[in-house]
């Protein structure tokens, strides 16, 4: 697919991107941002992380706003009597960060999460530092599957694989 904006071929354009060091790309931003292109190019073993410790109102606020009031969550004497012994925190939550790496790290803003395939080795309990992280392992034209995991130190608490439509690339 190519089209023409302003006199300019953006197949073209993507190709020279793709040759330039992102300080010759520089363009007004009435034109294009040529910039955003490169910057969203994403490679195999491109890595993106984040850290958070979710904390007793995040997941109070989550059951608030999907109504999984599961107690296992919420509730300190329900979980104690549990295999987890305090509450833990929800693997949509944990997901969630996976979803804030795609979003604002790598591939990044623009980018669509298609599918995923997840599993919860372990349990994260409130306050604990979970580090959220993706890496690039196949694309092809505009999609990319990216390796993904939370882990707390050694613990791995949610791992799996992601599939991406990543944007500034044609769909051919």
């Amino acid at each position: 697919m190519t089209f023409t904006w302003k006199g300019l071929n953006f197949r073209s354009l993507y190709c020279l991107s793709q040759t330039l060091h992102p300080a010759q790309l520089s363009v007004s931003t009435d034109t294009l941002q040529f910039q955003n292109l490169h910057q969203r190019h994403i490679h195999v073993g491109d890595r993106a992380e984040l850290t958070k410790a979710f904390t007793k109102s995040d997941v109070a606020a989550f059951s608030e706003l999907t109504g999984d009031a599961n107690p296992l969550h919420l509730d300190e004497d329900f979980a104690r009597a549990t295999p987890f012994g305090r509450p833990i925190v929800h693997g949509v939550l944990i997901n969630g960060l996976i979803s804030a790496v795609l979003g604002t790290k790598m591939p990044g803003p623009g980018s669509i999460f298609l599918s995923q395939e997840m599993l919860f080795p372990a349990p994260l309990y409130l306050g604990e530092a979970v580090l959220a992280a993706a890496e690039v392992t196949h694309i092809r034209r505009s999609f990319a599957w990216i390796s993904v995991s939370c882990s707390v130190k050694d613990k791995v608490v949610m791992e799996g694989v992601v599939k991406v439509m990543v944007p500034g690339v044609e769909q051919s």
